[in-house]
C-alpha cells in the first residue's frame, strides 16, 4: 500500500474523537483563509476554496466558522496573517517526508518540525531534497466496501480522472490537479462516496519498512506531525507490512 493511503488509513482510525475535531477545524479554518486570501471569495471562481469548503462540510463544520474563515481571508476580518511552508526531510529508515506548514509564525514551526525529526532519528534538509520524489495529483480515496473496481473505473475515466489504484481496502482514484474538482464533482453527482478528496503528494516509490523499532518510530515521527497545528498535510514514502502494522497498534 502506497505510504498516502496507508498513513490516511492510520490517521482517519487514530483520529475519531472529538479532540481531533478540534484539530480538524483549525487546519481546515486556516486552508480556507489562505485560500480565500489567494484566490477571492467565491468559491464558484476559486477551485481551493471550494475544495476547503467542501472539505470543511465533510468535517462538519458550522457555516458560520466557514463564513468567518472566508472574511478573515478576503480582508473582512482583521486576525493573523498566515504563510505556506513546505518543510522536506528524511525520517526513519531512509523515508522521504514531505510538511506542509500553514503559519503566523515561522520561526516556532521550524523548531518545532526540526525537533520531531531529529526526535525520531530523522533529519529536516534542505529544500527540493525530497519533493522530487512526488507527483502533486488531485486524490479521491473510495472505500472498497461501496463500488466495485469496474463501475468506479468506469466512473472516474469518464469524469477525467488518470487512474484508479487498487489497495487492500480502498480505491485510490488520480487525476491532474486541473482535473480534481471536475473528477470529484463528477463521481460526487453519481452517487460515489468519498472517504478523503484532495491535492496530495503522492510518492513515485516507496521504501518498504520491516523493522518494527523503524515503523514505529516512523509512525511516531508522523503522527506528532499531523498533531502539530500549523502543519496541514504529512506526505511520505513508505510502505509497512500489514500484519507489522497490526502488531504496532
Amino acid at each position: 500500500m502506497s505510504g498516502h493511503s496507508k498513513w490516511s488509513t492510520i490517521k482517519r482510525k487514530k483520529g475519531a474523537n472529538d479532540a481531533k475535531r478540534g484539530k480538524i477545524f483549525t487546519k481546515l479554518i486556516k486552508e480556507i483563509t489562505v485560500a480565500a486570501r489567494q484566490g477571492g471569495a467565491d468559491p464558484v471562481g476559486n477551485p481551493r476554496l471550494r475544495s476547503a469548503i467542501v472539505a470543511a462540510k465533510t468535517e462538519n463544520m458550522p457555516k458560520d466558522n466557514i463564513d468567518r474563515a472566508i472574511a478573515k481571508g478576503s480582508g473582512g476580518l482583521d486576525g493573523e496573517t498566515y504563510e505556506e511552508i513546505l518543510y522536506e526531510g528524511y525520517g526513519p529508515g531512509g523515508v522521504a517526508v514531505l510538511v506542509e506548514c500553514v503559519t503566523d509564525n515561522r520561526n516556532r514551526t521550524v523548531a518545532d518540525v526540526r525537533h520531531y525529526f531529529s526526535k525520531s532519528n530523522g533529519n529536516l534538509g534542505e529544500n527540493g531534497c525530497v519533493a522530487w520524489m512526488f507527483d502533486k495529483k488531485g486524490m479521491i480515496l473510495v472505500d472498497k466496501a461501496t463500488v466495485s473496481e469496474e463501475e468506479l473505473m468506469d466512473k472516474a475515466i469518464d469524469a477525467g480522472a488518470e487512474d484508479v489504484l487498487e489497495e487492500e481496502q480502498e480505491f485510490q482514484v488520480l487525476s491532474t490537479v486541473e482535473d480534481f474538482n471536475d473528477v470529484r464533482d463528477a463521481l460526487e453527482q453519481d452517487g460515489v462516496e468519498f472517504l478523503e478528496a484532495s491535492i496530495s503528494m503522492i510518492p513515485k516509490n516507496t521504501i518498504e519498512i520491516t523493522e518494527e523499532k523503524v515503523a514505529s518510530s516512523l509512525l511516531k515521527l508522523l503522527e506528532n506531525l499531523e498533531d502539530h497545528d500549523d502543519v496541514q498535510k504529512v506526505h511520505a514514502n513508505f510502505d509497512i507490512d500489514d500484519s507489522l502494522m497490526e502488531k504496532l497498534s
